[in-house]
């Protein structure tokens, strides 16, 4: 049970500047998403940043939606949070593949993207790792985000080429 599990938690990053993430939701489980905000959200506050939700109408929109902000909006990273149950038809593989692999090919665009869209069997499993007072994935997709945010501003200087450099560039 994730609730039980002992694991390791890296220390929050500290940031100069203000981060600012964009908490994208599906809130086809209410109560579910609302425990995530929860978790996520206290998260970006611990580390002085600020939050916006938006809501959009299943998991499968979720990478869709940050791939239109991250195009039109000023955020420095992303939270997916959502709810998958399996149901009785390939649906559930579907929405559950598709999502990660969309939020996973954004992620290597360079977008700081953390994932808690649940994939879980039941409701009751959802709600163990919704708890707000126990290891809340909102939370930890909160902290993924910040932690790929730092690196990004670490990192971000000046590109260095790759493969072959000339000698002597013209400018």
């Amino acid at each position: 049970m994730v609730g039980s599990e002992n694991y390791l938690k890296i220390e929050q990053p500290k940031f100069d500047d203000p981060v600012k993430i964009l908490i994208v939701r599906s809130p086809y489980y209410e109560d579910i998403s609302n425990n995530l905000i929860k978790g996520a959200s206290a998260e970006v506050e611990a580390v002085g940043g600020t939050w916006d939700v938006i809501d959009v109408p299943g998991a499968l929109e979720i990478p869709s939606a940050i791939g239109i902000a991250e195009r039109m909006k000023d955020y420095d990273g992303y939270v997916a949070l959502g709810c998958v149950i399996r149901g009785e038809t390939t649906h559930y593989e579907t929405v559950c593949n598709d999502s990660s692999r969309a939020l996973t090919l954004l992620g290597l665009q360079g977008l700081c993207i953390g994932n808690a869209i649940l994939t879980v069997e039941n409701k009751a499993q959802a709600e163990v790792r919704a708890d707000p007072n126990a290891q809340n994935k909102g939370a930890g997709a909160a902290a993924a985000a910040l932690h790929l945010i730092a690196l990004a501003r670490k990192w971000g200087s000046e590109r260095k080429g790759v493969g072959f450099k000339p000698a002597i560039q013209e400018n």
